[in-house]
């Protein structure tokens, strides 16, 4: 079961509200610039640029009286189309200060004013950015004093500066690294994984080598066949009865004339390979099969028979030695090792994908060392709102109710969820930057067939579970999903990583164990001084032999001491190695908008 959509955007509104931090100033400079907008008789007379941390900037806009009032002149044009005001008709031309007071009378006394205002920067701003400074604005410039403020002072036909906060998209910096043109390339790491099957890796060789065997013919008549053989029969099949002797003869497809037949396992029907160890050229032998399971012809499948088979010819079969003249046999400029190499590789990739995130968090890593990026807070939010709205919706579809869930649709729950989620956020963004940098300068592409491949398969799943598909968005989203990907493998390809092979479940750390111990000890005893701290403050003494959990109990009419106990116990965990998941409960939970059933 799902949100209505309308109740999601109507409610994740509320999670804009103070969710701004504050900037300091980190380096400024000045460009005049002339043009200004679709006005001809608008223009800037200079902009400053003053750079903020996590990609913002604050822009001062100096704006010429002739620019003020056109806004001005032109919210009066709107309003009067709009507003009906006794001796005048509507639409005509309505004095500005008639209808300032029309608006005052209605609680609005500055509105033309903050129109204009508002106009000015939203036609301002983009351009100023953009064209002058080359930087690309993300999410709604605010201005630094409201315009409601402004507003008190604004004269049209003055002149005026507007200092305004924007978002930019930021710029990747990739770090100087002696001897490297390309700091991605020749990454550092390690991660774990499970050994290379090479019992796969023997069989998928010795396949190759069996389909370049050679024949030779055997002049014996009293040789008998042996595994690895190989023979050329007649056959001819009977359905078996219920005591295995021959019945109903089988349809010719299930005979034939001169049918060859290599006597290795698991070739063949259960039983024809084994019937025919020992057979000799002229023999003819009765013997009894069972049909597999899973073949095409379901009248047959799993079905036992009996075939009358006579032995017209066998050849001594040789497989080929892996050398470098039959590696180039195999494909022109192969060499054996070469061969071995891309027969590891393909024998190892479904192996492979089970570790591929491991693999991507250690490239990650060390993908983050050699560049830098700062992440514009506007992003940090609205990836934060995608994730809280998931998780709402994730908790209608595990039964709780939409009013108990409406309840915890807040900007204090959800400043709270996006403090947990921050680093997660940043660090993917980063990664996903880079990823994308990389693309652009090694020309990697994403075939457009693996891409209809992915989303063939995503429309059978939302057809099967009548979901809503919105082609566009996944489309987008399996695409930088693929592109992710195939940046990921070239830096595996070129990266110098340390793989540590495990045999079954790992190993239990025993250091970090003891280490996580220590630190959860060392909050409670914060813990315990924090609430015995406040108790004295209120007059009350804690008794020394009272458990931590009793302590916080017995204070717990304290007003102070409530508070600190809430603030101390969700330390306790350990954030860092949580799942995302988990981190959005405890936040909720530590919010107070989940009931903790371990307390029941």
């Amino acid at each position: 079961m799902r949100f209505q959509q309308d109740f999601l955007s109507a409610a994740l509104c509320l999670l804009l509200a103070g969710s701004s931090d504050a900037f300091v100033p980190r380096q400024r400079s000045t460009i005049v610039h002339p043009a200004f907008i679709s006005s001809s008789s608008s223009c800037l007379h200079a902009s400053t640029l003053e750079r903020l941390p996590e990609s913002a900037v604050k822009v001062k806009l100096e704006i010429p009286g002739s620019a003020t009032k056109a806004a001005y002149e032109k919210a009066c044009t709107e309003l009067s189309k709009s507003i009906t005001i006794p001796g005048f008709r509507k639409g005509s031309k309505i004095p500005p200060h008639v209808l300032e007071q029309a608006m005052a009378a209605k609680g609005g006394r500055n509105a033309l004013r903050v129109q204009a205002i508002n106009a000015l920067l939203a036609e301002l701003i983009e351009p100023a950015l953009k064209e002058e400074h080359g930087l690309e604005p993300i999410g709604q410039p605010t201005l630094e004093t409201p315009a409601e403020d402004i507003a008190d002072d604004f004269k049209p036909g003055d002149d005026l500066e507007l200092s305004v906060k924007c978002d930019v998209w930021p710029d990747i910096e990739w770090k100087t690294i002696e001897g490297k043109e390309k700091p991605y390339l020749g990454l550092k790491g390690s991660y774990k994984r499970k050994p290379f099957d090479q019992a796969k890796f023997e069989k998928a060789l010795n396949d190759l080598k069996e389909r370049y065997a050679t024949l030779e013919t055997i002049e014996d008549k009293n040789y008998e066949l042996q595994t690895g053989d190989a023979c050329v029969v007649n056959m001819e099949g009977y359905m078996a009865t219920e005591d295995g002797q021959k019945g109903e003869k089988l349809p010719d497809a299930a005979s034939g004339d001169r049918v060859e037949v290599i006597l290795g396992e698991g070739r063949y029907m259960t039983g024809l390979v084994e019937g025919l160890i020992g057979a000799k050229v002229g023999d003819t032998r009765t013997v009894s099969v069972t049909f597999p399971t899973a073949l095409r012809d379901k009248t047959l499948a799993g079905k036992k028979a009996v075939f009358d088979v006579t032995v017209l010819e066998a050849s001594k079969r040789s497989l080929p030695e892996v050398t470098d003249e039959f590696a180039n046999e195999v494909r022109a400029g192969l060499t054996a090792e070469s061969l071995k190499a891309e027969l590891q590789k393909a024998v190892d990739s479904e192996d492979s994908k089970e570790y591929a995130p491991a693999r991507n968090a250690a490239l990650a890593k060390a993908l983050s060392e050699v560049m830098d990026v700062e992440v514009p807070d506007t992003l940090v939010t609205n990836q934060a709102r995608e994730k809280f709205a998931m998780m709402m919706a994730d908790m209608r579809n595990n039964g709780v109710a939409d009013e108990e869930i409406k309840k915890q649709i807040s900007p204090e729950n959800f400043l709270k969820y996006k403090k947990i989620v921050k680093d997660d956020i940043v660090k993917d963004f980063k990664v996903s930057m880079a990823t994308d940098e990389i693309a652009r300068l090694e020309g990697i592409d994403v075939p457009d067939y693996q891409v209809e491949e992915q989303m063939e398969s995503i429309k059978q799943e939302a057809a099967e579970s009548k979901e809503e598909f919105d082609e566009a968005a996944i489309r987008s989203r399996v695409e930088a999903t693929l592109m992710r990907q195939a940046v990921m493998d070239f830096l595996a390809e070129n990266a110098e990583l340390e793989v540590e092979f495990i045999e079954g479940e790992e190993e239990f750390d025993a250091e970090l164990m003891e280490r996580l111990a220590a630190e959860s000890f060392a909050r409670e005893e914060e813990l315990a001084a924090k609430t015995e701290g406040s108790s004295s403050e209120t007059g009350e003494s804690t008794p020394e032999t009272l458990p931590v959990a009793e302590t916080a109990a017995e204070t717990e009419p304290q007003e102070a001491p409530v508070e600190e106990a809430k603030e101390g116990a969700s330390p306790k965990r350990d954030v860092g190695s949580m799942s995302l998941e988990d981190k959005a409960y405890y936040a909720l939970l530590d919010a107070g908008a989940l009931k903790n059933t371990d307390e029941d």
